[in-house]
């Protein structure tokens, strides 16, 4: 029997906000007791796995460890020293945890002369950032944008998601950026190396088409939406590709009753016999 390892969204698969999903960290719990091999993948470039880890555990998870996240910003840092070796100097805008991740790899963080330019997700991002950054993709530096996710959101409503400043780097500079995160390809390649598995011994799940399921068909990887966040059963039927299984609760994968479960057939161990899904 195959063992099975699950590629898992955050924000409304895993809680929203700071309200914690309860039939999500029953999984959680239950996933951790019989070592079963998983990552957060996640768009949000901002935090470190630390900085992650630790918000995870302040709403009311357990068991949590940096080890357990691979984020955009790694992933970008990952896919462009695998393909530029030689490209160390890098501009970025972004917070802490692209920071870390390029850091990590070996990149000097530079204001001038940059190889390749990083967009990331700043709070503080400003006309002049932005400035800087396109004068350094005009002569010549590689656009990276860690991901394209057009809109977050928050209590108070719509914010432009990281996207929404890749976009107008491109527009700026007739350049088209590098993509990194979901539902790109790149953010699972990367993810697979940390977690040490194949594309068919895993599962992605999470709660938007648009990006964790899409990521699924694009990297040729089962999928499982959980209705918890941003699309309904209904909603999904509406795009023309769909995941290959629709379940309304986290628990429905460890209920020996359900068709999930069924679907799965996960033992103890975390195994499966078959990721054939109906």
């Amino acid at each position: 029997m195959k063992r099975t390892g699950y590629l898992i969204d955050l924000d409304g698969t895993m809680y929203r906000g700071t309200q914690i999903i309860e039939g999500a960290k029953i999984w959680i719990d239950w996933l951790l007791e019989h070592d079963v091999p998983f990552l957060f993948l996640t768009n949000n470039s901002g935090r470190t796995p630390v900085q992650a880890a630790q918000h995870m555990l302040n709403i009311g998870y357990q068991g949590i460890e940096p080890r357990h996240f691979y984020t955009s910003a790694m992933a970008a840092s990952d896919t462009m020293i695998r393909r530029f070796p030689e490209k160390k100097r890098a501009l970025m805008i972004g917070a802490d945890g692209l920071q870390e991740a390029l850091e990590n790899n070996g990149y000097q963080l530079v204001d001038h002369d940059a190889d390749l330019v990083f967009v990331g997700l700043d709070k503080q991002g400003n006309w002049q950032k932005y400035s800087q950054a396109l004068r350094e993709v005009l002569k010549g530096a590689i656009l990276v944008g860690t991901n394209n996710d057009r809109i977050l959101l928050s209590e108070e409503g719509a914010n432009c998601g990281n996207g929404s400043v890749v976009a107008l780097m491109e527009y700026a500079s007739s350049r088209e950026a590098v993509k990194i995160g979901k539902p790109h390809e790149a953010i699972v390649t990367g993810a697979l190396r940390q977690l040490g598995m194949s594309r068919e011994e895993v599962v992605i799940v999470g709660d938007n088409m648009e990006t964790d399921i899409l990521c699924g068909v694009n990297a040729g990887i089962k999928t499982i939406l959980v209705t918890t966040g941003v699309h309904t059963r209904q909603q999904a039927m509406a795009y023309p590709f769909a995941a290959d299984h629709i379940i309304e609760d986290l628990r429905e994968l460890i209920d020996e009753g359900g068709e999930a479960y069924r679907a799965f057939r996960m033992d103890p161990a975390g195994r499966t016999d078959s990721l054939r899904l109906p």
